[in-house]
């Protein structure tokens, strides 16, 4: 279906044809399309709305003024921490205020892989708007590619913290699922058995719980380990096995109090370990937790249960005090 659209008259990319489908906005003699490889058969009809581009050369503007904590950066690829509150790419709603808008800023236009499409330069993987944390951007097609192979075959090591509501009693887990867009909701995912769903794995491990108080079930500090890459894949996860993030304001539960007055989700990407597709270096790098998690997790430092082994490897990296 994508590669069909894209070779209509006037349809922008490949990679931007498959976000149409996506998206909801495409459809078959009148069902909407629920997978960019969908086959098209003779005698179809096939119906997608798209926005037609203002004139102009069709680049994203450079945005200056956003900074970009940058980890790590060679002639190939930077590693980055990005603040919460900053959306990756362009999307309704956000034209030249997203991190695409300062990496061609930083870069220029001309020195960011394109794979993704044009109005995604550099960008690798996504992270969530209101995610903070550390995420990869590439330079150039052959480094993003290549990037984009090391995610495909699970060996780019990501792993995040997250906080959720409720006592998680097993010191580790593994969640696999299907994960498909949800039919009552465009805006949420979820899980799914349907055969077009695309399979997630989540494992994670418990690094340190809190006691329940008079409005809350208590709280669990979580290290989760992605393999796949799903969008919202570890909040619709934690949502399936019934400990939502605390903060979701898409897939969570309970009021502010219960949510410790987090305007947004509890999920930082700490840690990032690979091998540089150039140099064949290493890359790891960890990323300590910003000011408004570090700021829960000290307002619960008196009921904590005590951390985990893993917590207590890991909890001093993420700046995370102890617990005297």
């Amino acid at each position: 279906m994508d590669s069909f659209l894209a070779s209509m008259e006037g349809m922008p990319s490949r990679s931007a044809c498959a976000r149409l489908i996506e998206g909801g906005e495409v459809f078959i003699n009148g069902t909407e399309a629920r997978d960019k490889s969908e086959r098209v058969l003779l005698g179809d009809r096939v119906t997608a709305n798209v926005e037609i581009e203002e004139d102009g050369d069709g680049l994203l503007s450079p945005n200056p003024g956003i900074p970009l904590d940058i980890r790590y950066e060679d002639d190939h690829l930077i590693v980055l921490s990005k603040q919460a509150g900053l959306v990756c790419h362009p999307s309704p709603g956000h034209v030249s205020d997203t991190l695409a808008n300062a990496l061609v800023a930083h870069c220029g236009y001309g020195h960011l892989g394109m794979l993704q499409g044009d109005d995604r330069p550099g960008i690798v993987h996504r992270l969530d708007m209101d995610t903070s944390g550390l995420m990869v951007a590439a330079k150039d097609d052959q480094t993003q590619r290549a990037l984009q192979d090391l995610i495909r075959l699970r060996v780019l090591d990501r792993r995040y913290v997250v906080l959720v509501q409720g006592y998680v009693a097993p010191s580790e887990g593994t969640i696999t699922t299907g994960i498909a867009r949800s039919r009552r909701d465009r805006l949420r995912m979820a899980v799914s058995d349907d055969p077009m769903a695309r399979e997630a794995i989540t494992t994670f491990t418990t690094l340190e719980r809190f006691e329940a108080g008079r409005r809350d079930d208590g709280y669990s500090l979580l290290e989760c380990h992605l393999y796949t890459g799903r969008t919202h894949q570890i909040r619709v996860h934690m949502a399936h096995i019934g400990h939502q993030v605390v903060g979701d304001q898409l897939y969570g539960r309970g009021d502010e109090r219960q949510n410790l007055m987090l305007g947004r989700q509890f999920l930082h990407s700490w840690h990032i370990r690979f091998d540089h597709p150039v140099t064949g270096e290493t890359i790891e790098l960890a990323d300590q937790l910003p000011d408004d998690l570090l700021r829960v997790l000290e307002s619960l430092k008196g009921t904590s249960m005590g951390r985990t082994e893993a917590g207590e490897r890991i909890c001093p990296q993420l700046g995370v005090g102890d617990l005297s």
